[in-house]
């Protein structure tokens, strides 16, 4: 058994647990019910199916004897789906902060719920066509010279993942340069209004520049080397490479619970009455504003 696969497989375990946690803790709070918990839901949702498609590909290649063709390659799709729908959902979390401070006056009447359920249904229903594409000849398995570093896709499928893949990211980018300058604005006018010091002012905005850095600095390192590595290699590269560069995208869906969930005040209060039936005397009840993104 390769080390490399018990490491996929302990991750995907620790993907699976942290991001039920999430859901529960959403699905048990009846107060988080807004579209930006509904998207936070979907990202969790996408992150475990992530965690339990790692542990199912272990168990395929190495508890399933005979091996099978089909479970190889629903275990490939379930990947596949999962991690399009974790990003799909990054996606879509970036889009509605962008709404929310682009059309602040009009967000909650035009966001509503059934709207957002809407889209995220249509996302999913994208995304699992997606999962069924190693099913429907998107493999290698008759022509294995034709695989890529993600076996059993093709090079040439595998190549237009990574370049849609990179395409999102740089559309995701370029929404956070536009929430970070609508962000920025609206602390000069808030600053303006109340008479704040100018340290107020730069300590909102700071934090609101941090927020981005994390979000957009921890997606980056963690996919976009192997998404390069995607488009330039193919089966005949040293495995250990793909291994070097899959750990840490799988460890995304690791982060982003911490990013998008457990950082929110709202969830955090949840989870404080759900371990001990309290809310800690020295929790902070400011409530957010657009400055700090």
């Amino acid at each position: 058994v390769s080390p490399w696969d018990i490491a996929l497989c302990a991750t995907g375990t620790a993907v699976a647990g942290e991001n039920a946690l999430v859901l529960a803790v959403l699905f048990y709070t009846p107060s988080l019910r807004a579209p930006m918990f509904l998207l936070i839901g979907s990202l969790a949702l996408a992150d475990l199916l992530a965690g339990l498609g790692l542990v199912a590909n272990f168990a395929v290649r190495y508890l399933l004897r005979p091996p099978s063709e089909a479970a190889e390659l629903g275990a490939a799709g379930l990947l596949l789906a999962a991690f399009s729908a974790s990003v799909c959902s990054l996606l879509a979390i970036t889009v509605d902060r962008y709404l929310s401070l682009y059309n602040a006056l009009t967000y909650h009447s035009e966001r509503t719920l059934g709207f957002t359920c809407a889209m995220v249904l249509l996302m999913w229903l994208l995304c699992l066509g997606v999962g069924l594409l190693p099913l429907l000849g998107w493999n290698c398995l008759r022509d294995q010279s034709a695989c890529s570093i993600l076996r059993p896709v093709t090079k040439d499928n595998a190549a237009v993942l990574a370049v849609t893949f990179l395409l999102l990211f740089a559309l995701m980018m370029q929404l956070y340069l536009q929430i970070c300058k609508i962000a920025f604005r609206h602390a000069q006018q808030i600053a303006v209004q109340h008479q704040f010091i100018a340290t107020a002012q730069a300590t909102s905005t700071r934090k609101g520049l941090s927020t981005l850095s994390l979000i957009l600095g921890t997606f980056a390192l963690c996919w976009i080397p192997f998404a390069i590595y995607s488009l330039v290699a193919d089966s005949s590269y040293p495995v250990v490479y793909t291994y070097c560069l899959a750990l840490p995208a799988t460890c995304n869906s690791l982060i982003n619970p911490i990013i998008y969930a457990f950082r929110n005040p709202d969830i955090q209060k949840s989870l404080w009455l759900a371990c001990c039936g309290c809310i800690p005397s020295t929790f902070s009840s400011r409530p957010r504003t657009s400055s700090d993104v």
